[in-house]
This record gives structure tokens, sequence and C-alpha cells, in this order.
């Protein structure tokens, strides 16, 4: 093991010393590294909406990402133990978030929306079909 190197830790029970600023900044380092970052457009804009800078500290999306893509995994793998094992289906997320009323209101309007765009995909199709079977005679 060299200096610059981190030792291998037991993150389960391990014994950490947040004292020391440059193991924090290297342990954020070889955490950030490697991952392509999914969000960051998307946070940075929502923090501006919700009050932030429109430019808010790159650490801080970071975090912030860090975050969602933990709840976001955290979930799944509790959808995946409930309904059919090994599978997450709609109602397993429905079922997860049911007790809060704020989630459970945001996925119930999210699945009505998406069944009324795709009520109006198939009816533009029909539209664009039947305009062109016009056409071809």
């Amino acid at each position: 093991m060299t200096s610059n190197s981190m030792p291998e830790e037991n993150f389960e029970g391990g014994d950490f010393n947040f004292e020391d600023d440059a193991d924090d900044e290297q342990l954020v380092a070889n955490c950030n590294s490697g991952r392509k970052r999914l969000f960051s457009k998307e946070l940075r804009c929502m923090m501006f909406g919700f009050g932030d800078d429109k430019n808010p500290y790159t650490e801080t999306v970071d975090l912030l990402e860090d975050l969602v893509i933990e709840y976001i995994a955290e979930t799944t793998h509790r959808a995946m133990e409930i309904g059919r094992t090994g599978r997450v289906q709609v109602e397993d997320i429905i079922f997860l978030v049911r007790k809060d009323q704020r989630k459970y209101a945001r996925v119930k309007d999210l699945l009505t929306m998406n069944e009324e765009l795709k009520k109006a995909r198939k009816a533009f199709d029909e539209i664009k079909y039947v305009g062109n079977e016009g056409k071809l005679k």
C-alpha cells in the first residue's frame, strides 16, 4: 500500500476519523471518480427552481445526486423484496409510498398523465394512419 492509496475499510461498524479533512477529501474523490453523473443538469435546474443559485456548487450537486441515487437504489431493492421477488412493478412502488401522502399523490398523478399520453399518442397515430390511407387511394 502506498501513502497515496486509501486503506480498505469495512464500512460496517468501522471507526472513522471525521476530523482528518485530507482523508475525507480523498474518500470523496474516490467515490466520485469513475462514475458518470446522470442527473446533474436536472438537479441544477431543480435547485434553481427551489431558490438556489443559477449555478450551484458542483460539490453540492454531486452530493445531492449521490443522495438521489442512494434513495432510488434503496427503494428499488425494497420493491424487489415485495410482490414478485426479483421484479419491480408499479404496484410495488405504490405500496412503498402509500403512507407518504405527497409521494403517493405524485405517483398517482404521474400514472394518470402517463395513461393520458398513451391515449393521445394512440389517437394521433390513428389520425395519421387514416390520413395516409386517403393519400394512397
